[in-house]
């Protein structure tokens, strides 16, 4: 089998640095999320604008209240009275109450429009991770994958609901600002928009290197769930070995690595926000002075030609404070959104680099279903398997399933650098039982993978009833296999149900019966609540030899027409095996069976025995035959004889 990725030890993950196209990743995922929310998309950005337009609004009417408290040049009195203030205290408490509303309307749908959208992407994920080929779960980590759902998409909803509407507020902000206060001060606002700009640089060159590293901490997430995974599986084999310390070791490792990357990312996105705040003040300092220069020199019209040119307004002393108060207002103003976009950029490059994994597992290219050659059952014939063959402009051919399979020089490698089987040549007749025996390694189980088409051969040629299995759609070619794997799976629920997952429609009867065939009713009755016990945690209330009758039972109740059993019995003991064969053996009848066995005692009645060695078929006959022979089947058969 393919190597996975992210070995644990000393150099633990070689991971890329950065998000390959952060734009593009962006554009990719606003797009996904609001092409399914376009009305609720439009009331958020109405909400929105009108929410900044408050803020910049309500800072405009604080200009008239200053100039009307301001004292009269000549009387040095103030001149307004309260019925001329109360208007616009009333505006403004208006416009902010109506600026709260919408705030809080936008960021419930957008709570709305994440929650939904993250569903449907976890949704998608994992429709798609059941058409992903089998070797993209040899070559990734559960844990890592676990992350992908976890982790990585819980990046995405902080973006979602909290800082992609923050950027667009503060973008309206922004330009609503920018609008006033060109209006009220051209000579400010350069003044403003240079100061600006030294911050924007800054951001850029701080973001920059940030984000280079958000990426890598995500990977290294994933490679740290993905070793917590395996050691929790292997809990019992660490203490049996005494491998605490050596686990911790490695952990330490993960771990590390985890909090460099971790560190490296964080530290340039938490120094971004005092540094902005910073530049703001020095900004804000520097409108003030520069306004209270002019000012002071008697340049009112150079301070304030704009406002004066379109309102035709006299540029008295109070008009001229009440301004500058609210354009320094305007100024603290447009640094708050800015900042508040610097103080998001981690949460924004996170969310990235977690969308670009994600993406990345949903662009995987899918298993490809093979041909348009499907499986039936009863359209030939009552009850009868056949292969539907599609002939254009006539009736489909049916040609009966009989379980006829042949291997033509057969040469397959899990990687094209690295051969595992070498010019395989074999048939098996219908109803008969094929035996591989051979040294771990040999290429046994690989074998039975490529009857599955869980992976393609290089060269030469699989057929089924005469038919190329390339031509056989892929669902349908596995539904006429019966499988018991070595690594026996049991799933979240009740025997009944693990024993049915074999064939979804089979009746309580039918489950039971095959149960007593494969021996394993004796144990069943006497669990807890029988055939309605629960299992979890992968079978852990059930013992390993109880574990894999069940999927005997399992591949026993699916009454495929081709049984493929790798190692079926390898957890259960001489007596009950010997009684399981018993059971089997009526199962057998008229199929044609693959044994994989290293008890040489459970093949001795195939009608055909291979036996492998480093991808090679060396000898090939019945038991007697190659007794006779006195070869490699002999040695292994007379030491195992001997051992026991």
């Amino acid at each position: 089998m393919p190597k996975k990725v992210n070995d644990y030890g000393g150099d633990l993950i070689k991971t890329k640095r950065g998000a390959k196209n952060p734009m593009v990743t962006l554009k990719r995922l606003l797009k996904y999320t609001f092409s399914n929310y376009k009305v609720a998309t439009v009331f958020v950005i109405i909400g929105v604008i009108i929410s900044a337009s408050a803020s910049a609004i309500g800072s405009a009417l604080l200009a008239p209240i200053i100039a009307m408290l301001t004292p009269d040049e000549s009387t040095g009195q103030i001149m307004a009275t309260m019925s001329d203030i109360v208007p616009y205290i009333v505006a403004i408490g208006c416009v902010y109450l109506l600026g709260a509303a919408c705030s809080f309307m936008y960021n419930r749908i957008m709570m709305y429009i994440a929650q939904g959208t993250l569903k449907k992407l976890r949704d998608e994920m994992f429709y798609k991770m059941h058409k992903l080929p089998l070797q993209y779960f040899d070559t990734h980590t559960h844990g890592d994958l676990m992350s992908m759902y976890t982790n990585d998409v819980d990046t995405m909803r902080q973006m979602l609901s909290q800082t992609i509407p923050q950027l667009v507020s503060s973008v309206v902000t922004i330009i609503a600002l920018l609008v006033l206060m060109i209006y009220y001060s051209f000579t400010l606002t350069i003044v403003m928009l240079i100061m600006l700009a030294i911050m924007i640089l800054c951001i850029k060159s701080i973001g920059t290197k940030s984000a280079k590293n958000f990426l890598v901490q995500q990977q290294a997430l994933g490679a740290l769930n993905g070793y917590v995974e395996e050691m929790t599986e292997g809990q019992k084999v660490i203490k049996v070995f005494c491998h605490e310390q050596k686990a911790r070791e490695q952990f330490k490792i993960v771990n590390d690595k985890l909090n460099e990357t971790g560190s490296r990312a964080n530290a340039y996105a938490f120094v971004m926000g005092p540094i902005t705040n910073n530049l703001g003040y020095i900004q804000y300092i520097m409108v003030a002075l520069v306004g209270l220069a002019l000012v002071l020199s008697g340049n009112q019209v150079g301070l304030l030609s704009a406002y004066g040119t379109f309102s035709g307004t006299g540029l008295t002393i109070g008009v001229c404070a009440g301004i500058l108060v609210s354009f320094l207002g305007y100024s603290r103003s447009f640094n708050m959104p800015i900042q508040q976009v610097s103080q998001q950029f981690n949460a924004i490059v996170m969310a990235l680099a977690g969308a670009e994994r994600v993406f990345e597992m949903t662009d995987t290219q899918p298993e490809d279903e093979g041909g348009d050659i499907t499986l039936t059952k009863g359209e030939m014939a009552e009850g009868v398997w056949a292969w539907k063959k599609p002939v254009p402009g006539g009736k489909p051919e049916y040609i009966p399933l009989k379980g006829d399979i042949r291997f033509y020089d057969v040469v397959f490698g899990y990687t094209p650098e690295k051969v595992i089987l070498k010019h395989i040549s074999l048939y098996a007749k219908p109803g008969q039982k094929i035996a591989f025996v051979g040294a771990t390694g040999a290429g046994k189980t690989t074998i039975t993978n490529l009857i599955n088409r869980f992976y393609d051969i290089q060269s030469g040629k699989i057929t089924y009833d005469g038919i190329d299995i390339k031509d056989i759609k892929k669902s349908d070619l596995r539904r006429s296999l019966g499988i018991v794997l070595q690594d026996t799976h049991l799933f979240t629920g009740t025997v009944m149900d693990n024993i049915r997952y074999g064939r979804l429609d089979a009746t309580d009867e039918e489950c039971i019966k095959a149960a007593k065939l494969a021996n394993a009713d004796s144990f069943i009755t006497h669990l807890p609540e029988g055939y309605q016990t629960m299992i979890k945690g992968d079978g852990a209330n059930l013992s390993q030899g109880q574990r894999q009758l069940l999927a005997i039972a399992r591949a026993m109740v699916s009454e495929c027409p081709v049984l493929i059993l790798d190692e079926a019995t390898s957890s259960i003991d001489t007596r009950t095996e010997k009684l399981i064969e018993q059971g089997m053996d009526k199962l057998m009848e008229g199929r044609t069976v693959f044994v994989i066995a290293h008890r040489l005692s459970t093949v001795r009645n195939s009608q055909a025995i291979m036996v492998l060695d480093h991808g090679e078929i060396i000898e090939r006959g019945n038991h007697e035959q190659l007794i006779a022979q006195k070869g490699k089947y002999y040695q292994l058969y007379t030491g195992a004889f001997e051992l026991e």
